[in-house]
């Protein structure tokens, strides 16, 4: 992934109607990634917040020191802050984010959740040695990280990720993954998953296996055919933007003073 620190890395808050929409962030990322999303559903009327998680935006050495609780804590209090001020929210993520959204929905009563890119598990099997790892091992290689899938040449240009990771925050991910795939049979609101078959940094099952698992009697699917991971800022983000209003849209009232089919920039 890229590191482009001259993109706004703040959190944003985009305030609108009654309708709300929390957008989190992936691991190692930072809210650029969500940013075009949000903007285009505040064109549409709606309240939009995208927070940046503790440790993301900085430096690896700040990500070294926090841990899955804190990240999902600040999504938490993201979301508390949408429901203080809106009739209904939403929550999306893209791929950490996606985790963090789905655990979130499993715990509180909203509207409905979105993943994007959503791991079902670390496919990597030396993931299983890293908690014994990381007492030797501080980062991960940048080398075990794949090379771009994404397809749209100018998307690098729009994302901004560490180039190494901390060994402890992959194992962090790894147990909050867990903690997802033990709590989708408890989802039980309207679930939208967009996965593209482009993407090599997740298994290429994680899609239909949330999909399978969830606790949702309203649940889609969509797959993508020309994208990588970060499916926001790829080839067809416009259509992944797209599909996320559709899915509120069709599942709450309209936002009032909003085109729902203003131009996308």
């Amino acid at each position: 992934m890229a590191w482009n620190p001259h993109l706004d890395l703040t959190s944003f808050y985009f305030p609108g109607g009654p309708v709300g929409c929390l957008l989190v962030h992936g691991f190692t990322g930072s809210p650029p990634e969500m940013r075009g999303l949000g903007e285009y559903l505040a064109a549409q009327g709606y309240t939009v917040r995208g927070p940046l998680l503790p440790g993301h935006g900085t430096s690896p050495e700040d990500m070294a020191i926090t841990g899955a609780a804190d990240w999902l804590g600040a999504a938490e209090a993201d979301l508390h802050r949408l429901q203080a001020e809106c009739d209904a929210v939403f929550v999306a993520g893209l791929s950490m984010g996606g985790v963090i959204s789905l655990i979130l929905a499993s715990e509180y009563s909203v509207a409905g959740v979105v993943a994007l890119s959503t791991p079902s598990h670390l496919v990597d099997w030396r993931v299983r040695l890293l908690p014994a790892l990381r007492h030797v091992m501080r980062w991960v290689p940048s080398n075990s990280v794949p090379t771009t899938d994404l397809t749209d040449q100018a998307a690098p240009g729009r994302l901004c990720s560490y180039p190494r990771t901390p060994t402890a925050c992959v194992v962090e991910l790894n147990r909050l993954i867990g903690r997802m795939r033990q709590a989708l049979p408890r989802v039980t609101a309207p679930a939208l998953i967009i996965q593209s078959t482009g993407d090599r940094h997740i298994p290429p099952a994680s899609g239909q296996f949330i999909y399978d698992h969830l606790g949702s009697a309203d649940k889609v699917l969509r797959v993508l055919h020309n994208s990588g991971h970060a499916i926001t800022v790829d080839s067809e983000r416009e259509a992944v933007w797209r599909a996320v209003d559709d899915f509120i849209r069709a599942r709450c009232p309209a936002p009032k003073g909003g085109d729902p089919r203003l131009p996308m920039t």
